[in-house]
């Protein structure tokens, strides 16, 4: 090939600038945006086989650092008051569900709603559970799956839910007062 980064530059310099510059807010991005681009010209020079894709090749290149720039540049703040949804007001159903929680472990057996407790709600590690109940590590973390399967299947049985294709929950209907009331009472009855 016989292209070089010096003749591009005198070929394409002038209408490359012209392409940049209409499509960013400032000259000094623009100038930014085309040394970015003949970076990666000459980074990826090697790689071009055919001179006559040589012109498409140059502003794919420089179109992707254009977009390369608005995706850097994009906002990271969060949405006026304006702009938000009137959804966001409405706890979603993961939200309501975790006000369930603690009425639900009363249908867990002592030994595993101990093990969530500690764990989940006080916020020790599988470790630190194991040396406080005298039990090994394998013990505890198995000990700890075990108590989620039961607690899952205690909502399971309680509760009808519906999930999105990723699996997560994005709607329930409780079928019994232990889903409505955080506090309601250890009768293993009715689990």
């Amino acid at each position: 090939m016989n292209a070089t980064l010096d003749t591009i530059y005198t070929d394409f310099h002038v209408k490359l600038h012209r392409f940049i510059a209409g499509r960013v807010p400032d000259p000094d991005t623009a100038e930014d945006i085309l040394q970015d681009v003949y970076l990666k010209i000459h980074a990826k020079m090697d790689g071009l086989r055919e001179e006559d894709r040589l012109e498409s090749w140059i502003y794919q290149i420089t179109r992707n650092a254009i977009v390369d720039y608005y995706r850097r540049a994009r906002p990271q703040d969060e949405l006026s008051e304006s702009l938000a949804s009137p959804l966001d007001d409405e706890p979603d159903a993961v939200s309501q569900l975790a006000s369930s929680v603690k009425g639900m472990l009363n249908c867990v057996p002592e030994k595993y709603r101990e093990a969530l407790e500690l764990t989940e709600l006080q916020g020790l590690s599988q470790i630190e559970l194991a040396t406080r109940l005298d039990i090994s590590v394998s013990g505890a973390k198995s000990r700890v799956q075990r108590a989620r399967e039961k607690l899952k299947e205690a909502f399971l049985d309680c509760c009808h839910f519906e999930f999105d294709r990723l699996g997560n929950v994005v709607d329930y209907h409780p079928n019994c007062e232990k889903c409505a009331d955080p506090n309601y009472p250890n009768n293993r009855d009715d689990c």
